[in-house]
């Protein structure tokens, strides 16, 4: 069953920790010292989010963004009864105005089931809720369970038109969760870029994008989790600047039963948590909300098809880490990424897109 006692403690772990995701490089003694910063932590979209920002403008951004990220998630969450998903779900064939944000969302939402015949689904709400991972009520649903939501996962019974969307079917419920916090993400940059500020990075529950270089003028050291260990573990750097960097894992959300381990990211089609071979999915890319989803397809995928998929895509790079430690890059991070994990093996010279 759920480790509690593991649950409680992740939120103070998130609170000391600035991030999973992302180390900060140390600024000299009199770089950036002049310069105004501003950051908030704040618990959104039912993950830790957080902010920092330097430039003139840095405290206006900041809170303007964190107000941005809270608009999104009044519009978003399925478990917020007046959020324009929880109508959608809540009246079956019946189209539901929505917001010009919403919209984007579920479009882009269904953009990405096409492209990867599924392995993304915004329906998969039942499955989510049958299974409960990442609440109290957490279990193991038995076959005939599965096989009956399973009737109810298929993004093609959810339907937009102009401003307004629906689900088609009665049972169907949509859950954006795989993909919002990557849209919030771009929102942010976009504030940040309009108030002129030029350095920032946004660790929205380990969706992290940054803006321009670090304070004092280097790039940001993004570090990638050990997806064994617990936040603030890293086996490997990665420096970037103005790019996002959204890992999926089997770690971040799951609970235990009889020995086995069940983790929160769904194979539509079966209906169980995927089962690849991998530990985790990073996906570096320019939108955040591309990355959000494409980590999921990835990882839902596998190591193989899943870097045939990425490969296929341009400017869009991953990071795949197997159970047998086993780190496989795709082509354009040769030579980027520097493993710091003396247990991870970098296995070079590869090539699954023929």
């Amino acid at each position: 069953m759920i480790d509690l006692l593991k649950a409680k403690k992740l939120i103070f772990l998130l609170v000391i920790v600035i991030s999973s995701f992302l180390i900060i490089t140390g600024c000299g003694r009199d770089s950036g010292a002049d310069i105004q910063s501003a950051e908030d932590n704040s618990f959104i979209m039912n993950t830790l989010v957080q902010m920092r920002a330097h430039g003139e403008n840095a405290e206006i951004a900041v809170e303007e963004s964190m107000d941005r990220i809270r608009e999104i998630e009044y519009l978003m969450s399925r478990t917020l009864e007046a959020s324009e998903v929880s109508q959608i779900n809540d009246n079956p064939g019946e189209f539901i105005e929505i917001s010009e944000e919403t919209q984007k969302v579920i479009a882009e939402s269904l953009y990405f089931a096409e492209l990867s015949s599924g392995k993304f689904d915004p329906s998969i709400g039942p499955i989510v809720d049958l299974w409960g991972i990442g609440t109290e009520e957490a279990r193991v649903p038995s076959q005939a369970e599965i096989e009956e939501v399973l009737e109810f996962v298929d993004y093609n019974n959810l339907e937009i038109e102009d401003n307004r969307a629906r689900v088609t079917k009665e049972g169907v419920k949509i859950d954006l969760g795989g993909i919002a916090k990557g849209y919030a993400a771009d929102e942010v940059r976009e504030i940040v870029k309009k108030h002129d500020v030029p350095s920032a990075f946004i660790n929205i529950g380990g969706n992290v994008l940054v803006v321009g270089n670090n304070v004092d003028g280097s790039k940001w050291r993004i570090g990638i989790q050990d997806p064994r260990r617990g936040r603030g573990n890293v086996m490997a750097i990665v420096e970037s600047k103005d790019q996002t960097i959204v890992t999926s894992g089997d770690y971040e959300r799951y609970f235990e039963e009889d020995g086995e381990h069940y983790h929160h990211i769904f194979d539509p089609e079966s209906g169980y948590p995927a089962r690849t071979g991998l530990l985790s999915v990073t996906i570096i890319t320019d939108l955040s909300l591309d990355a959000d989803a494409l980590s999921t397809i990835a990882y839902v995928k596998g190591l193989e098809a899943g870097m045939k998929f990425v490969e296929d895509i341009a400017d869009v790079d991953a990071m795949f880490i197997t159970e047998e430690l086993d780190v496989h890059l795709s082509s354009g991070l040769t030579g980027i990424v520097e493993i710091t994990g003396p247990d991870f093996n970098l296995i070079e010279g590869e090539n699954f897109a023929d």
